[in-house]
C-alpha cells in the first residue's frame, strides 16, 4: 500500500493530568499508616484531617471532606475481609503477590462502590486518579481494569459469589459477609451464644460507626451542661453519659477542652459505676486503679472517690502512660496520687485499699467498631501472651484489698479465655478467701446482663464496647 493510499492516523488522546484529590489522599496516606506502620487510624486520622485543612484551607477542605475521608478510611479497614474476597476474583495473581500500596488503592475503590452511594463512574474515575497520582501511570491501568469488574456487581451480588453458603460452613460464611476473621468469628459466637441471628447482629454491630460518648466527670461537669452542645442526647445507662450524634466533634466542646469533661465509651463508664456501687463491709477510704492508662476509667473513680471523701491512687507501668493518666485527673476535685508502676510487682502494702480496679490489658476484641484494623491484627496466640499478665494482675489486685473490699476485673474483649477462664483459674488458687458477687445489680436499670453473676456487655445489645466485668469480694 503505498503512502498516499494509507488512512490518516486518529489522532491520540491528549494527556490528561490526573486530578490530585485531597480527600482521597488523605485516606491513602492513612491507610499506608495503618498498613506499614501497624498504627491506628483513630491516632493517625486527626493529625492528617489537620494538615489537610492547613493546607487546602477551610473553604477547600470542609467539614463534609473530613466525614467523607473519616469514612473512606474507617469503612475500608471494616469491610477489608470482604473486598479482599472480591479484590481476589477480579485479579490474575494472589493477593499476597499484589503490592500493598495497589492493594489499598483498590480497597479504597471497592469500598466507595460497594460501600458507599458514590455513583459508579465517579467512584472508578476518582479511584483511577488516585492510582495515577500514587502509582504511576502503568499500575493505575491495573487498578481501572479490577475496577470495572468489581463494578459490575453490587455488594449483594459479590457476597453471593464469594461467601461459601451458611449451610456448608457456617463461620465462614459470617466471617466473609460482615468481614471478621473466622476465629474472631468462631471465638465471639462461643462467648456470645444462641442461634444464627445473635451473632450476626453483634458482627454488624461491629461494623456500625459508633456514636462519640462523653462522661460529665462529677465535681467538674454536668451532663445538662454537655446536653447543651449541638446534636447531644443523653446516654443510654450511665447518668454521667452524653452521645454525639451525626458526627459531633468532641474538641469543640469548651468542658472537654478544659478537661472537665472527656471522651469515654458507656460501657467503659458502666465498670467504674459498677465498682462504685458495690457494697462494702467497713471503711470507703482508698482505692485503687491498677492498670490506669489511659485514664478515662481513672478519672472517672478519681472524682467519684472524692464525693465520699476517698483517695484513688492511680498506677500504670508505661511512664508516657502514667503522664496521659495524670493529665485525665488534673483538677480533680479532691485529693488522688499518680504513679508509674508494675501492676506485677506493686510498691504498696497487701490489704491497703477498699475498693481495687484491674482492667487488664488484652486482645481488644471488644473494641472492633472503634478500631476495625485489630481485628486484622490480633491473632490466637495472642490470647496465650496476654493469658499470665492478666492473671497475675488479677492476683495483684486480690493482694491489694483488704478483707471485706471489693475487687473488679475488667476487660475490653468478650472472648472467654480473657474473661471467665481468667477469674476462674485466679479464684480456684484462693479458695474460699475471695468469692464473685452478683454484679448485675451494680448496673441499674442495664437489661440483658445474662445469668450473673459476672456481666458481659454487647454492641448489639448495649450500644457499648463489649465490656466484661466481674466483682469480686475479698472474704478472709
Amino acid at each position: 500500500m503505498s503512502e498516499q493510499s494509507r488512512p490518516p492516523r486518529k489522532p491520540g488522546k491528549p494527556y490528561r493530568r490526573p486530578q490530585k484529590d485531597p480527600v482521597r489522599l488523605l485516606a491513602f496516606e492513612a491507610l499506608r499508616a495503618v498498613d506499614e506502620r501497624d498504627a491506628y487510624a483513630n491516632l493517625v486520622l486527626p493529625p492528617l484531617l489537620r494538615k489537610a485543612r492547613d493546607k487546602e484551607g477551610p473553604e477547600a477542605f470542609d467539614a463534609r471532606d473530613a466525614a467523607l475521608a473519616t469514612e473512606l478510611v474507617y469503612g475500608t479497614l471494616r469491610r477489608q475481609g470482604t473486598y479482599d474476597a472480591v479484590i481476589a476474583e477480579c485479579v490474575d495473581r494472589p493477593l499476597r503477590e499484589v503490592d500493598p500500596p495497589v492493594l489499598d488503592v483498590l480497597s479504597l475503590g471497592a469500598h466507595q462502590l460497594l460501600g458507599t452511594r458514590i455513583p459508579t463512574h465517579a467512584a472508578v474515575s476518582a479511584s483511577v486518579d488516585l492510582a495515577r497520582v500514587v502509582l504511576g501511570d502503568g499500575r493505575a491501568k491495573f487498578v481501572n481494569a479490577v475496577l470495572r469488574k468489581i463494578a459490575q456487581h453490587d455488594l449483594d451480588g459479590w457476597l453471593e459469589r464469594v461467601a461459601p453458603p451458611y449451610d456448608e460452613d457456617p463461620e465462614d460464611h459470617l466471617a466473609v459477609v460482615h468481614s471478621h476473621p473466622r476465629w474472631v468469628v468462631s471465638a465471639l459466637w462461643d462467648s456470645l451464644g444462641g442461634g444464627r441471628a445473635g451473632i450476626e447482629d453483634l458482627l454488624e454491630a461491629d461494623n456500625d460507626r459508633p456514636e462519640v460518648t462523653l462522661v460529665a466527670r462529677p465535681g467538674r461537669a454536668t451532663t445538662e451542661e454537655l446536653l447543651r452542645e449541638d446534636s447531644a442526647m443523653p446516654g443510654r445507662w450511665s447518668p454521667y453519659a452524653v452521645r454525639l450524634t451525626e458526627g459531633g466533634e468532641p474538641g469543640a466542646v469548651d468542658a472537654v477542652r478544659e478537661g472537665r469533661a472527656g471522651v469515654q465509651d458507656e460501657g467503659s463508664q458502666l465498670v467504674a459505676l459498677a465498682l462504685a456501687n458495690a457494697p462494702l463491709d467497713g471503711p470507703d477510704r482508698a482505692w485503687l486503679d491498677g492498670c490506669a492508662g489511659p485514664g478515662g476509667k481513672a478519672a472517672l473513680l478519681a472524682a467519684l472517690a472524692a464525693e465520699r471523701g476517698a483517695v484513688l491512687l492511680a498506677s500504670e507501668k508505661q511512664p508516657h502512660r502514667a503522664g496521659l493518666v495524670a493529665k485525665a485527673l488534673d483538677g480533680n476535685p479532691g485529693p488522688y496520687q499518680v504513679i508509674a508502676a508494675d501492676g506485677t510487682r506493686p510498691p504498696w502494702r497487701p490489704g491497703s485499699f477498699d475498693r481495687v480496679l484491674m482492667d487488664v490489658p488484652c486482645t481488644g476484641l471488644g473494641a472492633l467498631r472503634r478500631r476495625p484494623e485489630a481485628r486484622w491484627r490480633r491473632r490466637p496466640d495472642d490470647l496465650d501472651n496476654f493469658a499470665p499478665l492478666q492473671r497475675a494482675l488479677l492476683r495483684t489486685a486480690l493482694e491489694s484489698v483488704r478483707v471485706g473490699g471489693v475487687v473488679g476485673y475488667a476487660t475490653c474483649s468478650p472472648h472467654l479465655a480473657e474473661t471467665r477462664a481468667v477469674v476462674a483459674d485466679v479464684l480456684k488458687q484462693y479458695g474460699d478467701t475471695a468469692d464473685l458477687i452478683d454484679a448485675r445489680p451494680m448496673l441499674e436499670g442495664v437489661p440483658a446482663l445474662g445469668e450473673g453473676p459476672d456481666v458481659q456487655l454487647w454492641p448489639h445489645l448495649h450500644g457499648t464496647d463489649a465490656m466484661y466485668l466481674a466483682l469480686i469480694r475479698r472474704t478472709a
